[in-house]
């Protein structure tokens, strides 16, 4: 199934390595480190047509990428979560 991360932009839920608040991940200096370093290696994407909130890592085309969203990691997650559970039936 995909995950919608906003600006057109959807990946496979399988493909999905993590999502992380970016106004909770950014207090860590290793976190911030992490994402300049991602920054650097010209892996991360912008699909926020507003406010960023989240960070979105993955495997995207064969390669790690990181998305950053204005879709809130509550609403990742929830959608996510939605996606993965069986059908009842």
């Amino acid at each position: 199934m995909y995950l919608h991360l906003g600006n057109e932009v959807s990946i496979l839920t399988r493909d999905l390595i993590g999502i992380f608040d970016l106004d909770t991940a950014t207090v860590s200096e290793d976190t911030r480190d992490f994402i300049r370093r991602c920054e650097e290696n010209d892996i991360v994407t912008n699909v926020s047509g507003d406010l960023p909130k989240s960070l979105i890592l993955c495997r995207y085309n064969g390669e790690i990428q990181a998305f950053v969203s204005a879709i809130s990691t509550v609403t990742l997650k929830k959608r996510a979560s939605w996606l993965s559970r069986p059908e009842k039936g």
